[in-house]
């Protein structure tokens, strides 16, 4: 039912300029900034207002189990898993049949394919539902990864949320460990780690410095 003072022109208006200010945020940081935390609260926000939510994750960062999303700081709740060769307009759409979808929400962004990014601006352009994306910028060779390079290219609205090297500036680079703390300069691009495998470290930090407290 429509709101009383609402006449369906107007309840239509409504609807297309919700979809002329859909956006595609991608969030990015170097590893422990809080990127989840933040995934999290914008989806409560969300809820808090009795929007709808989708929330993804990518099925291959199973460290809380397959398809959770948790913070470092204890929060989690459960998201779809996606695989590399998902449809994610497809799935986000599936949902949205039944129910309508205030908010698409992406953690570990940055194991998007290309394909999977430009589904998203699908959603973004063609469907009107805003998309919020969060994700690594670079790997631990400084290289981008596939997802973040075409968010970083093609999002609407682009953050970085910081986090802090040991020195005390700003860290932009996530380092690979091994047990006595030597940064790994070689290997294969991804290796799901935590805390135990991966350091955040300032540009000079991660250039100069040959092994780290861990």
């Amino acid at each position: 039912m429509l709101p009383n003072t609402w006449s369906v022109w107007s309840w239509k208006a409504f609807n297309q300029r919700k979809g002329q200010m859909a956006k595609l945020h991608f969030y990015y940081s170097a590893m422990n900034a809080g990127k989840s935390t933040a995934l999290l609260q914008a989806n409560h926000n969300y809820g808090e207002r009795g929007m709808q939510t989708i929330l993804l994750t990518a099925a291959l960062d199973d460290r809380a189990g397959r398809g959770v999303i948790k913070s470092r700081i204890g929060i989690e709740t459960q998201a779809v898993a996606f695989e590399k060769g998902d449809d994610l307009a497809e799935i986000v759409r599936a949902k949205a049949a039944d129910q309508s979808i205030g908010c698409v929400l992406i953690d570990e962004a940055q194991f998007l394919t290309r394909k999977q990014v430009s589904e998203l601006t699908d959603l973004v352009d063609h469907d009107g539902i805003p998309v919020l994306a969060y994700g690594l910028r670079t790997d631990f060779r400084g290289e981008t990864f596939e997802g973040s390079q075409y968010l970083l290219a093609w999002a609407d609205d682009i953050r970085e949320i910081k986090a802090i090297c040991s020195c005390g500036k700003k860290a932009t680079m996530n380092a690979r460990v091994n047990a006595a703390g030597k940064i790994e300069r070689d290997g294969n691009q991804i290796e799901i780690g935590g805390n135990e495998r991966y350091v955040s470290l300032c540009r000079k930090c991660f250039t100069y410095s040959e092994k780290v407290t861990i």
